[in-house]
C-alpha cells in the first residue's frame, strides 16, 4: 500500500514498474489517471489549484486506501495526489490497484476514484482565463457513483 500527495509529476509507468516489481503473485493491474481539462462545460480553464491539509490528508487516503484491501484481496495499491497549481493536460491522480485477478483491482479501482472525488480531504479551484476563480463542487454523479459502495 501507498499514499503519496506531491506538488511534482509522476510516471504512471515508472510507478507501476515500482509497485509490481519482482511480484509473481499480480495477476491484474488497473490504473486510473486524472488530468486537468481545458473546459468545464463550456467554461474555459487556465488552470486548477488543489489545496489540502498536510498529515490528515494522507492520513485520510491511507485509511481509505486500508478500507478498498479489507473489501477486495489486492496484493497492492498506489494513490499519488498532486497539490498546487496545475494547467491543462498535467496529471492530477494517480489510482494503481494489483491483484491475482482482474475484477477485484476494477473495483478497487472504482471505489478509490469514487471515494477521491466525493470524499477526499481536497479543496479545488479553477482559475478562467480571465482570473476568475472559483471553487470546484462535487457533483451529483459523482455522488451517485459513490452510493454502490455504501452498506446496505
Amino acid at each position: 500500500m501507498g499514499v503519496k500527495v506531491q506538488t511534482e509529476d509522476f510516471d504512471v509507468a515508472s510507478e507501476v514498474d515500482a509497485l509490481a516489481s519482482g511480484r509473481t503473485d499480480i495477476g491484474a493491474i488497473v490504473t486510473f489517471t486524472g488530468r486537468v481539462r481545458d473546459d468545464d462545460k463550456g467554461r474555459p480553464i487556465k488552470s486548477m489549484t488543489l489545496e489540502h491539509y498536510p498529515g490528515m490528508t494522507e492520513e485520510e487516503l491511507s485509511r481509505i486506501e486500508a478500507d478498498a484491501h479489507a473489501r477486495w484481496p489486492l496484493q497492492a495499491s498506489l494513490i499519488i495526489h498532486r497539490t498546487g497549481e496545475l494547467s491543462p493536460g498535467d496529471n492530477i491522480v494517480l489510482v494503481v490497484t494489483a491483484s491475482a485477478h482482474r475484477q477485484a483491482a476494477f473495483e478497487a479501482a472504482g471505489f478509490l476514484m469514487d471515494y477521491l472525488k466525493t470524499r477526499a480531504p481536497f479543496w479545488k479551484k479553477e482559475t478562467s482565463p480571465a482570473g476568475e476563480s472559483s471553487w470546484v463542487e462535487t457533483r451529483e454523479n459523482d455522488e451517485t457513483a459513490a452510493t454502490r459502495w455504501r452498506p446496505t
